[in-house]
């Protein structure tokens, strides 16, 4: 973190740190304000009160990355707010935008063809991993352990260069669109995901050894932000922080979209609730990421590459793409979905996300811009738990339980 305060220190200048504020607020109670520098605390700032080294309140305050994304979504025609709604979590676009496209699906009665359905799972898989190694390298920063950070992001361009072959684009691909996908898998992409697999199935045995049973981390970890199965359901948080407090929900699996319903995966779960059990959902999440990624593939492969990828809602409409400019064998393509108009309807849908379910709830009143679209991402559901689970820790213990969490200011502050 920006600030950490340690030892128990009895004197207001022991706490003169800079770039902090601190302010004694009654006897031996000292109030720290964390953040909300970058990196550190990742543009949130949270509250802390301790007693000497302890901290006895905690108050996360969100909102310092605001980018009014649901203001902004009702301002811009439907097939806009798919770039616009990916830049929640970069790491994570087809997992964030797939839903938006589910919730347009529903209003246009429109069913994307099997084939489409197959290419986002792809896509939305890759972007989980991607999405989970990115979450391992700052909270390997977080915690001091500097080659778990080096490792995880190395290996994050694995799935970073995967997705651009099957994009065209590293990070925002906006690559679902109502009724299907925006292109099909190369030839030659089977083969790179399957290499892509066996890599990082080696590479999560190394994980282990030098980061989850390594006995200095696993200090730092084991029985640190505790959360119990009734107070995570109270508290209604999601995904991996969920799944490792032992509530088995998942909206893949709950409530099965795209091809989630045809592939096998299961569903990690632990019953520990602390920091390492939080890590180990992801590995483990990674690992069935893994299994969908190739199976997903030996179906396309399978399958006709003739098949359509778009529904045929896109043949009595304005072509996906007008060539409007051509000259010296230089093309330019302007999209003509984004005048597209969607019928008057309400729409509510949900996706499972690297960091837990996003849902989304659109109205449309049959113009080429949404009347309403509101947007409940799993960040600002999760953050409510520094306010309950940090209490009680020693303030060192703040890093482990803010990277274990993998809160993400700029899709909670959507």
């Amino acid at each position: 973190m920006s600030v950490s305060v340690i030892g128990g220190p009895k004197r207001e200048s022991d706490l003169k740190i800079p770039g902090t504020e601190v302010r004694k607020i009654e006897k031996d109670l000292y109030e720290v304000f964390i953040g909300p520098q970058h990196p550190g605390s990742g543009h949130m700032r949270i509250i802390i009160r301790v007693d000497g080294d302890v901290i006895v309140e905690a108050d996360p305050d969100m909102g310092y990355v605001h980018r009014t994304m649901e203001k902004l979504g009702e301002i811009r025609q439907y097939i806009k707010n798919i770039p616009l709604f990916e830049r929640m979590a970069i790491q994570d676009a087809c997992n964030v935008t797939v839903p938006y496209v589910l919730a347009l699906e529903k209003i246009l009665d429109i069913e994307p063809p099997q084939r489409a359905k197959y290419l986002r799972s792809l896509l939305c898989e890759i972007n989980r991993i991607a999405a989970h190694l990115y979450g391992f390298g700052i909270f390997g920063v977080f915690i001091g352990h500097s080659t778990m950070y080096m490792w995880a992001f190395a290996d994050r361009e694995v799935m970073v260069e995967l997705a651009e072959k099957l994009t065209g684009a590293r990070l925002t691909h906006s690559y679902p669109i109502p009724g299907g996908a925006r292109r099909d898998m190369p030839q030659d992409f089977p083969q790179a995901a399957r290499k892509a697999a066996r890599y990082m199935r080696r590479r999560l045995e190394e994980y282990r050894k030098i980061f989850l049973d390594n006995p200095v981390m696993k200090a730092r970890m084991e029985g640190v932000g505790y959360i119990p199965k009734k107070l995570a359901a109270e508290l209604g948080v999601v995904g991996p922080v969920a799944r490792a407090s032992g509530i088995k929900y998942d909206a893949r699996y709950n409530d099965p979209y795209d091809a989630y319903d045809e592939v096998d995966f299961e569903i990690p779960v632990f019953e520990e609730g602390d920091a390492l059990a939080r890590a180990w959902v992801k590995v483990e999440e990674i690992k069935q990421s893994l299994r969908i990624i190739e199976q997903a593939v030996d179906w396309l492969e399978s399958h006709t590459s003739e098949a359509p990828i778009h529904d045929k809602f896109w043949a009595k409409s304005p072509p996906l793409w007008k060539k409007v400019f051509e000259k010296e064998g230089r093309v330019k393509l302007l999209p003509m979905m984004a005048t597209m108009k969607i019928p008057p309807g309400k729409a509510f849908a949900r996706g499972e996300t690297a960091r837990g379910e996003i849902v989304y709830y659109v109205e449309s009143t049959g113009d080429s811009i949404p009347y309403r679209v509101r947007i409940v991402s799993p960040s600002a559901r999760n953050a409510i738990v520094f306010k309950y689970v940090v209490p009680g820790h020693r303030v060192m213990d703040l890093p482990t339980i803010y990277g274990s969490i993998d809160y993400f200011p700029p899709e909670a502050d959507r």
